[in-house]
């Protein structure tokens, strides 16, 4: 073996084995110099510090730099991680050109997991009948790339030119895709972005689906990268039966610290068609999303979301997803804020509307234009024997409520201030915490004989607290092997009282949020945890708590707040549970029950219910449970509610998933949910997603079911997924199972 360093620059030779910045270095079993040429032969090596090309012969010119290869071409670049292999090749070094004949080659992937992605550390392999290198470009003739293992490959995109500038794009004309040979889809121009953060306007890939209600869905789309800050996506969908469904999203980001965007759906409905062919009243309209942020310097901020329906039957005939497609609400918030060690500052705008039914105009809106907040968490004021804290909620604003039975005026001014101090005592062990708070609350409206006039009301609100925690009881036990080392039984008892008085006009006030629900009380509640902690290999883990309470009321009318007959929704009956309790005076509320066990990281649950003595039983509860071992997961969900058809409409609903695999796990994976009514015996919404995953790209089908209201409908949706790039098809990753 003969090596030679052959320098094509003023820099100083250096060992053979380590080329450095402008040297060439030569390797070959036999070679002979005729004036500026090597002539190399038998494992040749020619070798700079950013390549390597290796071939049986090679011709060398010193002065031009150009080498010509032939016989068991292979050809490496080290930063980016290319290799080419070819039956001959021409390269000039200095200038980083030349060709490759029937060449075949690999490039590194770049991997950049995210969530419905398939990833694989396959690299793209390419073949054709020879290849240009222009510096950083390459230029493939008559072949194909691929990220599927070889021979066979599941995959694969043939055309007569791929024009690739790695890290940066890709170009292909004529290109045809073909899965297991077959061919399956043809464009004249495909442009694939391989930057890190691509950005590059273009047609999106077209998508098929098919819908028991909406027929054949056909859709394509539009990618416009308007600015290096601002883009936005069309996407046209054809529905057969319906009509034209819309989808406008804008994004945007004009200063590194604000962003922006802004998301459209909408549907021109021709109504459903009916038994006989006539079709029934229209469904369409929109759903308009805007959200952004800001960071306004000095430590101001400003955030907001604004939401537009249309109507409520519009979201339940044709949105996605069961859970949108029953809410009833539409929040709209923006805000201004500062905040500062104990204190925050904020403006708000606020815009909450409650829908009742399908019904036009059957609606709740509450409006908040603006509000100014400032409050103040405890702070202390004085520390030397009693210690002292101070905190103060204040807010100011022009609100409005409008409802089908009433309306106050556009501007109806609002003023709350409510100071409050608070002290600690300590005595082995016991703590006692005492506080004392005022509310004075002004508003430009009040009812009056069940109507809105223009009097003035004040509120004012006295309010003693007193909470007493003694010292929690503890046990150490030697635990069970598969439980752990030792496990630690904790008991915390707490005890508190409530006094609040001079709400006289409690059934005067306009609700408009929690500040409306303070009413007089003097009441007491109870509580008990129950903790058990987990010792193991040293690391301790809470694997169960259950927490007991319940309330004593000692004034069951609050006031004359509560009156019987009607549904009563005060401060502390909200404060306690979510679910309505008070449909007459009462002295003792029900005993809320929550347990939460997680015995390992595989399995969670947690079961809530309310026990009434009232009524003697269990008036509402909600169980979750979720498990997952290996790549089995379980996810089981129960909820009731049997209380007064006068506090909360009944309910009785199960909730199951299941499943094996996950996006990337190869093989088969499948899963299925569904949420079953029991009062209507109606499986509401269910769905069963079947997904392959090779090595390269993956295939997936899913079969949805609505039940609910007037919305009957079975859908189909796929999806085709490419390892590393993308998938394309009706199935959204939002929509998936997994």
């Amino acid at each position: 073996m003969l090596a030679l360093l052959v320098p094509h620059s003023t820099a100083q030779p250096r060992a053979p084995e380590q080329p450095g910045p402008g040297e060439v270095l030569l390797r070959a079993l036999t070679q002979r110099a005729e004036g500026p040429w090597f002539r190399l032969q038998g494992a040749v090596e020619i070798e700079t510090n950013e390549m390597r090309l290796t071939a049986d012969e090679v011709e060398y010119n010193q002065e031009t730099k150009e080498a010509r290869a032939s016989g068991h071409v292979h050809f490496r670049h080290f930063a980016r991680g290319e290799e080419l292999w070819a039956d001959r090749a021409e390269l000039n070094l200095a200038e980083e050109t030349g060709r490759f004949y029937r060449v075949r080659g690999v490039t590194p992937p770049r991997v950049e997991p995210r969530p419905g992605l398939l990833v694989t550390s396959n690299p793209f392999y390419f073949e054709g009948a020879w290849a240009e290198k222009k510096k950083n470009r390459y230029i493939l003739h008559d072949g194909f790339v691929t990220n599927c293992e070889l021979p066979r490959p599941w995959w694969k995109l043939s055309a007569p030119v791929f024009d690739i500038i790695p890290n940066e794009r890709a170009i292909v004309r004529r290109s045809t895709f073909r899965l297991k040979g077959v061919p399956l889809f043809y464009s004249p121009f495909f442009y694939k972005s391989l930057a890190s953060q691509p950005r590059k306007s273009g047609f999106l890939t077209p998508n098929l689906g098919n819908s028991s209600r909406r027929g054949k869905m056909v859709g394509i789309g539009y990618y416009w990268a308007m600015h290096r800050s601002l883009d936005a996506a069309y996407r046209a969908q054809l529905f057969t039966q319906r009509g034209f469904a819309h989808h406008v999203d804008v994004r945007g980001k004009p200063t590194r610290t604000s962003d922006f965007n802004v998301y459209l759906y909408g549907v021109n409905d021709r109504g459903p068609i009916l038994p006989g062919g006539r079709r029934g009243d229209k469904e369409g309209g929109l759903i308009l999303s805007v959200e952004g942020r800001s960071e306004l310097g000095g430590g101001w901020q400003a955030r907001g979301e604004g939401n537009y329906l249309s109507s409520l039957r519009f979201r339940q005939a044709f949105t996605e997803s069961f859970n949108e497609a029953i809410f009833s609400e539409v929040h709209s918030v923006g805000f201004v804020d500062k905040h500062g060690s104990s204190w925050g500052l904020n403006f708000l705008f606020e815009r909450n509307e409650n829908i009742q039914s399908i019904r036009p105009g059957d609606t709740i809106v509450i409006r908040k234009l603006p509000e100014v907040q400032f409050t103040s968490r405890e702070r202390q004021i004085w520390s030397r024997g009693l210690p002292v804290w101070v905190s103060l909620d204040s807010r100011a604003g022009l609100v409005r409520r409008n409802q089908p039975l009433f309306q106050t005026r556009q501007f109806l001014e609002r003023v709350h201030l409510a100071p409050r101090v608070m002290t600690a005592l300590e005595w082995k062990g016991f703590r006692l915490l005492p506080s004392f708070s005022l509310s004075e609350t002004h508003y430009g409206e009040r009812f009056e004989s069940g109507k809105v006039t223009g009097r003035n009301l004040l509120r004012s609100a006295r309010e003693l607290a007193i909470e007493l925690v003694p010292p929690s009881l503890a046990r150490v036990f030697e635990g069970p092997g598969w439980l752990g080392d030792q496990v630690k039984h904790v008991i915390e008892p707490r005890l508190s009282f409530r006094h609040a008085s001079g709400i006289a006009n409690f059934d005067d006030l306009i609700r408009f949020d929690e500040t409306e629900l303070l009413s007089n009380t003097t009441e007491a509640e109870i509580s008990l945890i129950h903790r058990l902690y987990a010792k193991r290999r040293g690391e301790v883990q809470e694997i169960l708590s259950w927490q007991l309470w319940q309330r004593r009321y000692f004034d069951p009318e609050f006031g004359g707040a509560v009156v019987a007959g009607r549904r009563n929704v005060v401060l502390s009956s909200a404060t306690l549970t979510p679910f309505a309790f008070l449909d007459q005076p009462r002295h003792y509320s029900p005993v809320v029950s929550v347990l939460r066990l997680s015995p390992s990281p595989r399995f969670g649950m947690e079961w809530r219910s309310d026990y009434d003595p009232l009524r003697g039983k269990l008036v509402n509860g909600g169980l979750t449970a979720d498990v997952r071992f290996s790549e089995y997961f379980l996810s089981l969900g129960h909820n009731f509610v049997r209380s007064s058809p006068l506090l909360t409409p009944g309910a009785h609903q199960f909730r199951g998933l299941l499943g094996i695999g996950n996006e990337n796990r190869r093989g088969w994976n499948a899963a299925f949910s569904a949420i079953y009514d029991v009062r209507t015996g109606v499986m509401q919404f269910a769905t069963t997603q079947v997904t392959y995953n090779t090595e390269c790209c993956g295939f997936s089908v899913q079969y949805r079911r609505f039940g609910f209201g007037t919305r009957n409908e079975n859908q189909f949706r796929v999806a085709f997924s490419v390892a590393n790039i993308g998938s394309f098809g009706t199935l959204k990753r939002q929509e998936r199972l997994f």
